[in-house]
């Protein structure tokens, strides 16, 4: 037992002693951010701008842009980005490499693309769902994301930079019916394939996966609203199915299960963003959270069967699906 101990200590510092080391020139160094109205996205922004980079947020509405540049340096750049529209995607491409030195082809490069914009809703029973729902969430969460990927990787080589994901711990776990799991396990993958392909050029790619926080992508009130959208399309045998408090309850359970999960200090997250666009050694994938550090990540890599006992255990949600079955 001893020599185990010692073997998990001495890793232990040589884990916290790799992940000290800093790249310098902080100042030199453009990084881009999606989805910067407000969440992750908006906190990196302005730590990363206090911090000395040369930051450029894409937000997707107006207001989002301004309260940003109203809360940072002169330093902060923004712009207007939909990630589901590939021609919004190459215009900041040409904003993005005038800002680090002319055309694409001959830029300095770009050292950091944080790839943060996401959507949660529609989320619910499966059966709930059209197939519109999966593609408005896999639209912003997989395929937009891909697209800015690869928009951005010329740049990105030209720097030998770095490229941030932000998954979730969703991507590891099935927890709700939607697009929203299928598109996290879908930038896993992704993430993966860059990671081991870009090495080659030097471009080192990490994945973000956050447990329960509250931003827009949790909000209660946004996902019931949308809940009572998807029970009022659906045929009368289906809501006939489930029982007619089934709406009503479902809703009160979640909103319960969401206050007890979210977290408020949003840091935790970004904190995993600077380190991976700061260390010299960034890690892989970055589990953000207390709760994902020590449930949710080592939940999923148990068999299925017991990962599912425990979330229909532990989640009062699932409960209520067992007088259906």
């Amino acid at each position: 037992w001893l020599l185990i101990f010692l073997l998990i200590a001495v890793a232990a510092i040589h884990r916290y002693i790799r992940d000290s080391y800093k790249v310098d020139g902080f100042r030199d160094k453009h990084v881009f951010i999606t989805g910067c109205d407000s969440g992750f996205g908006n906190l990196l922004a302005k730590q990363l701008d206090g911090k000395g980079f040369q930051v450029i947020a894409a937000c997707l509405t107006e207001k989002g842009a301004a309260d940003l540049t109203a809360a940072t340096s002169p330093r902060l750049k923004t712009l207007l980005l939909n990630v589901t529209d590939s021609e919004s995607i190459r215009k900041a491409v040409e904003f993005v490499s005038t800002e680090v030195g002319g055309e694409v082809r001959r830029a300095a490069g770009l050292w950091g693309l944080v790839n943060n914009a996401g959507r949660s809703i529609p989320i619910g029973p499966t059966d709930w769902m059209e197939m519109e729902d999966f593609t408005k969430v896999l639209d912003v969460n997989l395929i937009g994301l891909i697209d800015v990927t690869l928009q951005f990787i010329p740049l990105l080589k030209k720097a030998r930079g770095r490229v941030v994901n932000v998954a979730s711990i969703l991507g590891r776990l099935n927890l709700v019916g939607g697009g929203y799991c299928p598109s996290k396990w879908g930038v896993e993958a992704f993430s993966d394939s860059l990671r081991k392909d870009m090495s080659h050029f030097g471009v080192k790619v990490s994945i973000i996966e956050p447990g329960f926080f509250k931003t827009a992508v949790t909000s209660v009130d946004l996902i019931n609203a949308d809940m009572r959208r998807l029970w009022t399309r659906l045929p009368q045998h289906v809501k006939n199915a489930y029982g007619n408090t089934y709406l009503e309850d479902y809703t009160k359970v979640q909103d319960f299960s969401m206050r007890m999960l979210c977290s408020a200090d949003l840091s935790q997250v970004t904190r995993c963003m600077e380190h991976a666009l700061t260390a010299r050694f960034p890690r892989t994938r970055y589990g953000a959270g207390w709760d994902a550090k020590l449930f949710w990540i080592p939940l999923s890599y148990l068999p299925s069967f017991v990962a599912d006992f425990v979330v229909k255990t532990l989640l009062p949600l699932y409960k209520l699906f067992w007088p259906l079955r």
